[in-house]
């Protein structure tokens, strides 16, 4: 008989669910239920609390969808989160049951969405060492634009970033960092998103306001203004290691006029100067298949971008 058990998520497990991911070894605000539950209408909440011999040891940030289960389809990344120092024989203990209750309950397929490993201070690697041992299918595999803020002195081409920084000054830019959206959404953001891309904000203006009240030193607001008229912007969710740039637009100018080459040597620079890393986010099309031809990803190597992974089993 086993000593672990599983556990649905409900409203009562708030304040241990949080509690836990607090000082899980991997995890971040986003698996804060504050963070998870601004958007439940959309999907059917299936978390999970792990529990061995009545001490929660994992959770699963978890929704449904038909026969499947995913880790989490209203996040960035998932997969199952675990207390600090936990020993690898737990971790497949817990794996083998999660599994099991799973399958007795009728889902199919579980799709873990693995958080990629800039994000964590440890080795968390041993979720995917199962997947390689049970033969798990790779459903899809994504490149990371990211920046090592902690290795070799940054590597700046002097032909864009520096040219781009100089320009800034020439123009007299000045990056301030908001409490408020509104001004970057409807003036800069959603027209872009709209014109060059057909698509909108995962988050809407009031959405990201909730999240910016609930995580106020996680989730922050970049501007830059030409003469007090805003010219671009970006939205930056702060994790422990990491600053990720979630949203970057300017407007016509940016390139010719170095707004976004003189707002990001500022962030990287100085605001984010102690972090491990910054993550530009990701720059892939058709599942993963491809990169796509806008030149997002070739400016961010030009930042001395590195790749990364993010991986879907």
């Amino acid at each position: 008989m086993t000593d672990i058990n599983i556990v649905r998520y409900n409203v009562s497990n708030y304040r241990a669910w949080n509690q836990f991911v607090a000082k899980a070894k991997n995890a971040t605000f986003l698996f804060q239920r504050d963070f998870m539950d601004y958007h439940k209408d959309r999907f059917q909440d299936f978390s999970l609390l792990i529990y061995k011999k009545n001490k929660l040891v994992a959770v699963l940030p978890a929704n449904t969808l038909g026969d499947e289960i995913y880790s989490h389809q209203g996040l960035t990344y998932g997969g199952l989160v675990f207390q600090k120092e936990i020993k690898f024989e737990n971790v497949f203990a817990i794996f083998k049951e999660l599994l099991k209750y799973l399958n007795s309950i009728g889902f199919k397929s579980l799709v873990l969405k693995q958080m990629p490993a800039i994000y964590t201070g440890v080795f968390t690697e041993e979720i995917d060492y199962l997947m390689f041992v049970l033969k798990a299918e790779l459903l899809r595999k994504d490149t990371l634009s990211v920046i090592n803020l902690k290795g070799e002195q940054l590597k700046i081409s002097n032909n864009r970033l520096e040219g781009g920084y100089r320009r800034g000054v020439k123009h007299h830019l000045d990056v301030k960092e908001e409490d408020d959206f509104e001004l970057f959404w409807n003036s800069i953001l959603i027209k872009n998103l709209k014109d060059k891309h057909h698509t909108k904000p995962v988050h809407g203006l009031e959405e990201i306001r909730l999240l910016k009240k609930r995580f106020p030193k996680n989730i922050r607001q970049f501007n830059v203004y030409d003469d007090e008229q805003i010219v671009a912007g970006t939205t930056v969710f702060e994790t422990e290691f990491v600053a990720h740039s979630q949203y970057i637009s300017g407007n016509e100018n940016k390139n010719t006029q170095g707004h976004l080459d003189f707002l990001h040597h500022h962030l990287i620079k100085n605001v984010f100067k102690d972090k491990a890393y910054f993550d530009f986010g990701t720059s892939n099309e058709n599942n993963g298949l491809h990169i796509n031809k806008r030149p997002s990803i070739l400016e961010r190597r030009v930042w001395g971008g590195q790749n990364g992974n993010a991986r879907f089993l």
